[in-house]
């Protein structure tokens, strides 16, 4: 008796062996990349202890829409030193 609910061909949009393999890859060497990036920009890990900082802070609902605002107010990038030394003025 055949079993009608399980097919034998691949399912429409699943990946092939060699898709798939393809695709670790590509994962790998993205990796791969981001990090040589990262090592190569310092500066990167300030930005990123901030915008943690302050999503710890916050505990905004939707991390996604926080995180869009936050990289894109100029506001979010000004050194904590500097908004003293213009307070102090």
């Amino acid at each position: 008796m055949e079993d009608k609910g399980v097919s034998q061909r691949p399912c429409f949009g699943e990946l092939s062996e060699e898709q798939k393999e393809k695709l670790r890859q590509f994962k790998i060497k993205t990796r791969l990349d981001n990090e040589r990036y990262l090592r190569a920009h310092p500066e990167l890990g300030g930005m990123i202890r901030a915008f943690i900082s302050k999503l710890i802070l916050n505990k905004p609902t939707n991390i996604r829409e926080f995180a869009a605002d936050h990289f894109t107010t100029l506001d979010a990038h000004a050194a904590p030193s500097a908004e003293r030394s213009d307070s102090a003025e």
